[in-house]
């Protein structure tokens, strides 16, 4: 029997932070303290001063494993994650091969039950043609279908509407999209590579990747789902006039139409581009400081309902070269925590709200089995962030294998130092457990 006692911590848990301990016994929390005499334990750690959190759960990562390892493997990241205190994570199918079968499913889950550091979760990945093979897919393993409604690294659009509306109307789970309209968007590109050629500026991706283009996709996908009863997640909303497509009106357990918002969408805005250039190009682009703000604000009012990063890392190499060279996406499960506790710190949430969203939602959200929360009875996915511990974050000290951040050159005012996994401390200041590997997620459905 393991057991390992985290004293005079301050818990963030479930709306209210609140001094105490948690005794974990091995992979479980077995008590949650908040008076009283404590046990003893084999391991006793004193976190005075020290936020302990849930482990963060990260909706929407890429990877890179199978296919695409010079930018990135399962290994590589989630010891980023971990060290970012991020425990949970799924991930995505546009690897090679993409993940359309349940053949490839397995052989990545096989993977991640080998190399992974953090728990993890693969989606499954929709087609034009592959519906038969996606609803062989076991919803109890399985974190969700992915359809790409815009097409990002690794070409997986489906853009059939026959096809599309297949996949609403038979697909028992949760259905994730990306959401731009392409149509919208090549009419964009040639308008502006016919001005500009191959200098075009980085700044002009978010007109070419339009509000316009992801609200006609994103309400699209709304109208499938309200005609079909499906469970639709949007990921990555990045437009204010998308958030008019959800509602605050029902708990989020009893929603049937929810939404995620990134990180780098709430903390970067358009003038980010004249400094940062291809570092902040995404799919959706980072939008108009009005865009932020009103994410922020819908964020706060429970319209969007988690927090996640999209992590999609490449090389930089990949990312020197002009605009139309260079692949959009880039690297942020290490610093996610920290970056909403540094808003949190600025005033723009609450501390108490960012779990909400990063580690609470998605459990609720996803229907995953005794995560997300600290309670007793529930897998010891923990975490400790140290509220006086400034990083500053650089291309240096990143664990991500393609070796850069979007945030390098910032520093933030938290720093995470201890990561527990299933009871397992498998990342303590600085220094990696190597030995220690996650579990496959699991779904009450």
């Amino acid at each position: 029997m393991a057991t390992t006692l985290i004293k005079n911590a301050l818990i963030i848990n479930e709306g209210k932070t609140l001094k105490g301990a948690v005794l974990i016994n091995n992979l479980l929390i077995e008590k949650v303290i908040l008076s009283g005499e404590l046990p003893k334990a084999e391991t006793t750690i004193d976190a005075k001063g020290q936020y302990l959190i849930p482990g963060a759960i990260d909706d929407q990562v890429h990877f890179r494993e199978p296919g695409l390892t010079h930018k990135a493997t399962i290994a590589s990241e989630s010891r980023a994650a971990v060290a970012g205190g991020v425990t949970s994570y799924m991930e995505m199918p546009n690897t090679n091969p993409q993940t359309i079968t349940i053949e490839a499913l397995e052989a990545k889950y096989a993977i991640g039950k080998k190399n992974s550091y953090a728990n993890y979760s693969f989606y499954m990945g929709a087609t034009n043609d592959n519906l038969p093979e996606v609803l062989k897919t076991d919803p109890k393993q399985v974190c969700g279908v992915k359809i790409f409604m815009g097409s990002s690294t690794g070409n997986m659009l489906v853009d059939n509407d026959t096809a599309l509306n297949n996949l609403f109307k038979e697909i028992p789970m949760l259905i994730a999209t990306h959401c731009e309209d392409e149509p919208t968007i090549r009419k964009n590109l040639e308008i502006y590579k016919n001005k500009y050629g191959d200098n075009m500026p980085f700044k002009y991706h978010p007109l070419i990747r339009s509000a316009e283009a992801c609200y006609r996709s994103s309400s699209k996908a709304v109208e499938l789902a309200d005609k079909y009863k499906s469970r639709l997640h949007i990921l990555h909303l990045s437009t204010a006039k998308e958030i008019d497509l959800f509602s605050n009106k029902l708990p989020l357990e009893e929603k049937k139409i929810t939404a995620e918002v990134c990180v780098h969408h709430l903390w970067f805005e358009a003038k980010d581009y004249d400094h940062l250039g291809a570092r902040i190009k995404w799919n959706p682009a980072v939008k108009t400081h009005e865009d932020r703000e009103a994410l922020r604000q819908a964020l706060k009012d429970n319209i969007l309902d988690v927090v996640a990063t999209d992590h999609a890392p490449h090389t930089l190499s990949e990312k020197n070269g002009n605009y139309f060279q260079v692949p959009s996406g880039g690297p942020l499960v290490q610093h996610s925590v920290p970056v909403m506790f540094e808003m949190a710190h600025k005033g723009i949430f609450t501390k108490e709200m960012v779990i909400e969203k990063m580690c609470h939602a998605p459990a609720t959200l996803f229907r995953i089995e005794k995560r997300g929360f600290i309670r007793e009875g529930y897998y010891a996915d923990l975490v400790l962030v140290d509220a006086d511990a400034p990083q500053k974050v650089s291309d240096d000290n990143v664990l991500y294998q393609c070796g850069w951040s979007p945030f390098s050159g910032t520093t933030l005012q938290h720093s995470v130092t201890h990561t527990w996994v299933n009871g397992q401390l498998v990342y303590n200041n600085g220094r990696i457990n190597d030995s220690i590997r996650g579990k496959r997620l699991t779904f009450n459905i």
